[in-house]
């Protein structure tokens, strides 16, 4: 507790109780336990939990926990592996945002849609499909659990983002819970006559202050994105490259070229994972039914459930770098159009094709399940990633690849797989994201998430410390190297270094804005390196 501090834990735990009610308020041990962790490793076991239902709530909360003093550690879906509301000190209230979960409004004149920061990408894309409408980037693999509050404060990518960038793009306004307790408006509606924030570039971007910025500057209570009408035409590509130099460049060429939604690579050891997982009769004919409904003929809907039927799973050569396309448009002209630009591009540089059996499966069912938390067979995971400017693409692969190398007998020899995903963001940026897979005991956050089929049919691995110490040395040393480069990571947390690596005045900036939202360092403190 601070010098500021008036209120005795009890007393607080009391008026929490009052403004939260039973549901809002966890402070049994299993509770703390696993809000004191994420998908990486625990922290400080926290005092309390509170899950607020309402804007006016987490206001209410907050302005309580700021006259005891205490630290608040916001949290979305809780599926990050960066310690991003875990902090080293114990006593913080973790603020779990998940009962947020009401979509306010959807406006199709504005093509607007507020949330609250609980709502996940899912809940929104299911929302919205009925009505012919969609989020420009809708969401991350991990979007069945994932918020649109985490994502924002993280940095969230992948559907759509080949053509419409990251979450940070398609936000417009926020009411930010600041350390206080005061609820700030970004966008249009820090205007006081402003009715609805559909811009958020009158005067400074305010409403870009609180994206990306790993929950330390404010609690995202309430959140307006702005829609698109769902392209009325998709379609599917997949080559595969033995030269993994010249599938990178088809992936930025393909990117500059601004052809597909979503465009991503993987290499060999990704490509036989995302093939090799256990098949499951029922979700396989689920997903055939999704991929022959989403077809606007029959015809075509036929055709693509039996070419997927028939690629089945064993399709790729060994050592093949496998690339994947979605492609979206208003006429099928365009989107074929744009396939045969892809396919010129590919052809240049050695490429192969073939069946689109992934990308379509992708997009029919683009919410993995949490069980996917884990490995299929219960090992844990992380990733690391780094975004370069196109041209930067092959020096960052080629040193990382050189620091992996370096260290693969020792990965090898502990039984651990590194995989790697590669894609674009609009036409500028190339993302390069190194996945760790090995056998290890699970944390709070896994078992929690995972599903009790999953929990039956996979035993959890005995601890395996002499592995994971093995994953940790060669993540540090990456981390480092992402560093040296000035690449971008998404997912800062307390992983990437932030604030260490600015430039003198770019960081008194920030700082100076930490101290006008958060004048005490309460909102989670070490994160983005400030007032750790």
């Amino acid at each position: 507790m601070t010098e500021t501090a008036t209120l005795s834990r009890e007393a607080l735990t009391e008026k929490l109780a009052a403004i939260l009610g039973p549901e809002g308020l966890l402070t049994d041990e299993d509770s703390r336990r696993l809000h004191s962790a994420d998908l990486f490793g625990a922290g400080g076991l926290v005092a309390a939990v509170i899950r607020p239902a309402s804007l006016a709530d987490l206001s209410a909360a907050v302005t309580e926990i700021a006259k005891a003093g205490l630290a608040l550690l916001p949290r979305g879906g809780g599926l990050t592996y960066v310690q991003g509301y875990v902090s080293e000190a114990e006593g913080a209230v973790a603020v779990d945002l998940r009962r947020m979960n009401h979509i306010l409004d959807i406006n199709a004149q504005d093509l607007l849609i507020t949330v609250e920061a609980g709502v996940t990408w899912m809940q929104i894309y299911e929302t919205l499909k009925p009505l012919g409408l969609r989020l420009p980037f809708f969401g991350t693999f991990s979007g069945r659990g994932a918020t649109v509050g985490g994502g924002l404060s993280n940095g969230a990518l992948f559907l759509g983002t080949a053509r419409y960038g990251t979450s940070a793009e398609i936000v417009l306004g926020m009411q930010v819970v600041l350390a206080d307790g005061s609820v700030l408006h970004t966008g249009q509606t820090a205007i006081a006559n402003a009715k609805r924030p559909f811009t958020r570039t009158f005067g400074p971007d305010t409403t870009g202050l609180f994206t990306h910025d790993a929950g330390a500057l404010g609690i995202k209570g309430v959140v307006t994105l702005r829609m698109m009408r769902a392209p009325a035409f998709s379609d599917y590509l997949s080559f595969g490259f033995q030269d993994r130099d010249a599938a990178v460049e088809a992936l930025c060429e393909i990117g500059r070229s601004e052809l597909a939604e979503d465009c991503y690579m993987m290499d060999p050891d990704k490509t036989r994972a995302a093939l090799a997982a256990p098949s499951d009769l029922v979700k396989d004919a689920k997903t055939l039914l999704k991929v022959v409904t989403q077809e606007k003929s029959l015809f075509r809907g036929l055709k693509a459930g039996a070419q997927l039927a028939m690629a089945g799973r064993d399709f790729i050569e060994e050592g093949c770098h496998s690339l994947h396309m979605v492609l979206a448009g208003r006429t099928r002209e365009a989107v074929d159009g744009d396939m045969a630009l892809a396919r010129a591009i590919v052809a240049r540089l050695g490429g192969k094709e073939l069946p689109n059996s992934i990308p379509k499966a992708g997009r029919a069912d683009p919410y993995s399940q949490l069980d996917a938390v884990l490995g299929p067979t219960g090992d844990r995971w992380i990733a690391l990633n780094a975004k370069v400017a196109h041209s930067e693409a092959k020096p960052l692969v080629d040193a990382v690849e050189d620091l992996i190398a370096r260290h693969q007998a020792d990965l090898d020899a502990q039984g651990v797989v590194v995989s790697r995903l590669l894609t674009v963001i609009g036409n500028h940026v190339f993302s390069y994201e190194p996945v760790f897979n090995w056998h290890d005991s699970w944390l709070p956050m896994h078992s929690a998430t995972i599903s009790a089929d999953m929990k039956a049919k996979v035993p959890e691995p005995v601890a395996n410390p002499d592995a994971r110490a093995a994953v940790m040395k060669v993540r540090a040393e990456i981390v480092a190297l992402f560093a040296a480069l000035g690449a971008q990571s998404n997912q800062i947390g307390r992983t990437y270094p932030y604030a260490s690596v600015m430039r003198p005045e770019s960081r008194a900036l920030l700082e100076g804005i930490k101290r006008v939202v958060d004048p005490e360092n309460r909102v989670n403190p070490g994160a983005l390196g400030l007032g750790a």
